[in-house]
């Protein structure tokens, strides 16, 4: 608890916190950011936002037709929700589509599996692939296994991922189903099956980009395969065939392994690349009323991979920034400077709709103030965090005091303001992190149980508050936030 013990031993006043610096913002100012807090705990209408959004809409995988249903829908919510300024800006990525995928024990013992392709996933030959299983702990005890133990076999990597609030047990191993395929592919596996990236011991596989893009021009092999897009960017498909497991499969297929016979599986992926896609970020603006040009960034990806509803991942985000926004055009004047919503495109399959955003606005060092993103489900937020220069460290205190009735402490000054924030942050933006309990996001995270029943409607109330808040602040402050000096 956030009181003293009532019977402390020592005088009252050291028992007091330490007293807290003045804010730099004027009072007027702070009972306005404070009232959006109280009022969108109250009732924000997030909840209808995200019911809207998978019911009509659905799951939203880019280059869909639901993508595109997603896009009007977003226009359309953003006309409706009073924003002052909509726009649509395009964005170019490479097009995988799913079909029929299927894993089968052939010997010892014949059973299905479950499983779902890893987007960028190329497929397997018509008929499919049959092969004895090699089974690998670790990502890195793959990379250390000679290319002969490997040569011929479908590869499993049994991994598993652990469970953080903050979700940092993701890092740790993501770059299994990103790098699993491109290692095992050249040692000569004909395929790569992994256990799912994910917490939940439910038959739900997750799905989840299979390759790092980004990695294409560092790495002069995967340059060897990369086609080029109309605007340059490079894509590839997975060196081999590549899939995730349920974690309850992948249990089952350690236990065949273990049994030490030999483990023949066969693998049907019909999947891999089609073209090229265009879609939007469609973006939701509130004028400033003295520096229109200048941007406070909120905001959460518009598609979701195709299992489930996109719910969590990132319905939420998007339903909670976009309502923060309509709290503050509720105001009886806008902010000093402009509130940005984006609901970002394609952020599933490499951040395209990011990548676009900063390559359009190539300035924004000078006029984007702060950007934060939500995209880590609908838990409640309990952090906030800032990566600002000294001179407006005061100010995201300030706001930091501000959110702490929602019981949300004060972090540190070292923010990654989310996924589509990361190329506006290079640029030079100042990030803000506002971060959720996400102790169960990865039971469900690109899964078809990612559907609207795992969302609380008050959990959403206390994020809206909590966005609401914080961009208010520091769109009226009378300082412009900046972010730290590069060395």
């Amino acid at each position: 608890m956030r009181l003293c013990v009532a019977m402390c031993l020592v005088p009252v006043l050291a028992c007091a916190q330490a007293p807290v610096p003045p804010s730099p913002f004027p009072e007027p100012v702070l009972a306005t950011a404070a009232q959006l807090r109280d009022h969108a705990l109250e009732g924000s209408g997030a909840y209808t936002i995200v019911e809207s959004l998978t019911t009509e809409v659905g799951a939203r995988m880019a280059g869909t037709e639901a993508d595109a249903r997603a896009v009007r829908w977003a226009e359309a919510r953003f006309k409706a929700l009073g924003f002052d300024r909509v726009t649509l800006e395009p964005v170019v990525f490479p097009m995988w589509r799913r079909g029929a995928e299927s894993a089968e024990v052939l010997s010892p013992a014949p059973q299905k599996l479950s499983l779902l392709a890893l987007g960028f996933s190329s497929g397997t030959p018509k008929g499919g692939i049959e092969a004895e299983v090699v089974r690998f702990a670790t990502l890195d005890e793959l990379k250390a296994a000679p290319d002969a133990s490997v040569r011929g076999k479908i590869v499993f990597v049994s991994q598993t991922m652990e469970r953080r609030r903050d979700g940092g047990g993701y890092g740790k191993i993501v770059s299994v189903r990103g790098q699993g395929a491109e290692f095992a592919g050249r040692k000569g596996a004909a395929a790569v099956l992994i256990r799912s990236i994910g917490t939940d011991s439910d038959r739900f596989p997750h799905t989840g980009g299979g390759v790092y893009m980004g990695q294409i021009a560092l790495d002069p092999d995967m340059r060897k395969r990369a086609k080029t897009l109309s605007d340059g960017s490079l894509v590839v498909e997975t060196r081999v065939p590549a899939a995730a497991l349920s974690n309850p499969d992948a249990d089952q297929l350690d236990r065949l392994v273990a049994l030490g016979q030999p483990v023949k599986l066969k693998l049907v992926l019909d999947v891999g690349l089609v073209g090229e896609g265009r879609t939007f970020n469609v973006i939701g603006d509130l004028i400033g009323r003295e520096q229109p040009d200048e941007f406070v960034v909120i905001g959460g990806h518009l598609d979701s991979w195709d299992p489930g509803t996109g719910a969590i991942d990132d319905g939420a985000g998007v339903a909670i920034t976009m309502a923060a926004g309509a709290a503050i055009a509720k105001l009886p004047e806008r902010p000093r400077r402009s509130v940005r919503v984006i609901a970002w495109a394609n952020e599933e399959q490499g951040l395209y709709g990011a990548q676009a955003y900063a390559k359009a606005h190539p300035d924004a060092a000078t006029t984007h103030v702060a950007a934060a993103e939500s995209d880590f489900g609908a838990g409640l937020i309990y952090r906030f965090d800032s990566n600002v220069d000294a001179a407006s460290l005061p100010y995201a205190d300030a706001i930091g005091s501000v959110l702490y009735p929602l019981d949300i402490e004060r972090g540190g000054n070292a923010a990654r303001g989310g996924p589509d924030v990361g190329p506006l942050q290079k640029l030079g933006v100042p990030a803000f992190s506002l971060g959720q309990d996400g102790s169960d996001y990865f039971d469900y995270h690109h899964t078809a149980n990612d559907t609207l029943d795992k969302i609380d409607a008050k959990n959403l109330d206390q994020n809206v508050a909590a966005y609401a808040a914080f961009a208010y602040l520091a769109a009226e402050s009378e300082h412009k936030i900046a972010a730290p000096k590069q060395p």
